[in-house]
């Protein structure tokens, strides 16, 4: 089984560095700052083989530059190749490469961005999600480039993988997201129950993530949109809409968010 633990960067930022057991090689996802990286690396005695990079935004790439020595693969989405900094692997979607001995799948995921993609690893072992900007614990990225329809068939896309999928999301919004997600399914018991957990951690100050699939499913509203108290909400704020669809639904959901 891969390890992943969790580098801090900046305020709220993780950068995931990937292992497999006994190996002193590692990849690390999204890392917007090349410091607490190499610290890391020095203090465990690791040697980075890989990075990956799910968009272009500077807190998930500005640290490439000085991670990135000969030898270091740079993986990244090849359509977005001239936003991202000197890829060794340009993918597209659909694509597989090995990392560790396990095989990555690429999904790509518009709506943060246009040039947004995921990793999907799966084995009989587990299922591992580094989701970048677009699913977060109980919410979503916000949408800079991309529409609602592109958004909310991204995630739909995501909520299709097993429900065992740990989701390595690359912030920590968990608390936030979380109060949202009350202010919109306040009679949900796992939402609670989520609450009560998670502030537990943060108090303790252990991140909330990796979340799993599952539980997104249960607790976080912007893949419950068919749900009724969802529906409710979205209708009670906004009576003069007829919601029509998962896209129109998550269009006013977001823009809720996005205010609250």
């Amino acid at each position: 089984m891969l390890e992943v633990q969790p580098i801090h960067a900046f305020n709220d930022n993780y950068i995931w560095l990937i292992k497999a057991p006994n190996q002193k090689s590692c990849w690390v996802v999204d890392p917007g700052d090349a410091t607490p990286v190499l610290n890391y690396l020095q203090a465990e005695n690791l040697t980075l083989e890989g990075i990956l990079l799910t968009h272009h935004h500077y807190d998930h790439i500005d640290g490439v530059a000085d991670l990135a020595k000969p030898g270091v693969e740079v993986v990244g989405f090849a359509k977005d190749a001239q936003r991202l900094p000197a890829l060794t692997q340009p993918l597209v979607a659909g694509d597989t490469f090995e990392l560790l001995g396990e095989r990555v799948k690429v999904m790509e995921v518009p709506g943060h961005t246009l040039g947004h993609i995921v990793y999907f690893i799966e084995n009989e072992q587990q299922a591992l999600l580094f989701s970048g900007d677009t699913l977060f614990a109980a919410g979503c990225g916000r949408m800079f480039e991309g529409t609602p329809e592109q958004m909310q068939a991204s995630l739909q896309s995501l909520a299709s993988l097993p429900a065992s999928t740990q989701v390595f999301a690359a912030h920590e919004y968990t608390l936030s997201n979380l109060k949202f997600a009350l202010l919109v399914e306040p009679n949900n018991p796992a939402l609670q129950t989520r609450m009560t957990d998670c502030t537990k951690l943060r108090e303790a100050q252990k991140p909330t993530l990796p979340s799993n699939l599952g539980i997104e499913l249960a607790t976080n509203p912007f893949l419950r949109l068919d749900q009724p108290e969802v529906l409710a909400s979205l209708e009670k704020r906004h009576p003069e809409v007829a919601i029509d669809g998962a896209a129109q639904a998550f269009k006013l959901l977001r823009a809720w968010k996005d205010t609250a």
